[in-house]
């Protein structure tokens, strides 16, 4: 943040006849990754005022059993404050759905941090569909609606003129989706990855420890990385679904988690992994586009490969025609990572819409 002092001159500068602008925003889903994303916005707020003359309101917040409803805009820091305790706030209201208000209240954006449901998909694809047909823009971390309907979402945001950003829903903070706009001098041919940190985390401890699997998939629930239900993970669903996000953005396919081939985990055993340190190699579960095929399996590489890394981590590695391979490493989960990975696409909306230079 900037500190009050440049702020102060910031605000000395402003034009008095200037005209304020304002946006207004709802957020569905009050969870982590939406509460980390309030944090962070909150943080920007006097900036953007100062710079910009922009009055940022948001004026729903949404949750499964209500929502904190006020159009002249809720308090953030009031709202963070009170943590869990928001339903005290004398704004909400119980029973209220953001498909049924999403109109009524005309918000400039739509920012919808629900669970992944991957075989529906809901509700984040009613929210989508609701925003666009009202020319709401949208922004989501739901990873869903982008492998199940992906043509129908960019046929329809073309049609009602619509933005639609989902940087979130890849690799979290780490640019996947955007970069290509910064690689139109070349061509991406192919991708390789590394995009779930839970069996990146279960293979690295297999390797570095000699753990069974049974045992490195119980440590990695124990510390969090791993949920209770941890089968979109060691099944690879949840990776083939970020695949196919990126292979329809950034190679232009337009896949569904329906064309990938899908082998999990849970069949590595320590003798495999044993043997192909031997061989010097090491097993990691990659997401591979190529060739117009979609594949996420248990595969050998090179220990010194730059897809061998460890931890939680995830790993992109673009292969272009004329700039060779390029890598892209980060954390591919966690509140404030999924977080900042909204903020920067709501910064790119507003610039879009003239709202700050």
């Amino acid at each position: 943040m900037r500190n009050d002092n440049i702020i102060k001159k910031d605000k000395e500068k402003l034009d008095p006849s200037q005209k304020e602008k304002d946006f207004r925003i709802i957020l569905i889903g009050k969870g982590n990754v939406g509460t980390s994303f309030l944090k962070l916005l909150n943080e920007k707020l006097s900036l953007l005022k100062w710079e910009n003359h922009l009055n940022i309101r948001l004026i729903g917040v949404f949750e499964v059993d209500g929502a904190l409803i006020d159009e002249n805009g809720i308090d953030i820091e009031t709202l963070l404050d009170i943590g869990e305790n928001f339903r005290e706030l004398p704004s909400w209201q119980e029973n209220i759905k953001a498909k049924d208000l999403i109109e009524k209240l005309k918000p400039n954006v739509c920012i919808d941090t629900t669970p992944t449901n991957s075989k529906t998909g809901e509700p984040a694809i009613t929210h989508l569909f609701e925003s666009m047909t009202h020319r709401i823009d949208f922004i989501t971390s739901n990873k869903a609606p982008f492998y199940l309907k992906y043509r129908e979402i960019k046929e329809l945001s073309r049609k009602m003129g619509c933005f639609v950003k989902y940087e979130a829903t890849v690799a979290s903070g780490v640019p996947a989706l955007s970069i290509n706009q910064y690689l139109q001098g070349t061509e991406i041919t192919s991708i390789r990855a590394i995009l779930n940190g839970t069996s990146n985390y279960i293979l690295s401890r297999m390797s570095a420890e000699k753990l069974p699997f049974s045992l490195a998939l119980k440590e990695a629930q124990e510390l969090g990385y791993a949920e209770a239900d941890p089968t979109l993970d060691i099944e690879g669903l949840d990776a083939a679904g970020k695949l196919v996000i990126l292979a329809n953005e950034i190679l232009g396919w337009e896949k569904s988690i329906d064309d990938v081939l899908i082998q999990g985990i849970t069949k590595v055993t320590p003798q495999a992994i044993e043997l192909a340190l031997s061989d010097g190699y090491v097993i990691k579960h990659l997401a591979i586009a190529e060739n117009g095929n979609l594949l996420v399996e248990p595969r050998l590489i090179e220990k010194d490969s730059p897809l061998n890394i460890s931890g939680t981590l995830n790993v992109i590695e673009l292969n272009t025609k004329h700039a060779g391979p390029i890598v892209l490493i980060g954390r591919g989960a966690g509140g404030f990572e999924a977080g900042s990975a909204i903020l920067n696409d709501l910064y790119a909306i507003l610039k879009e819409r003239k709202y700050i230079n």
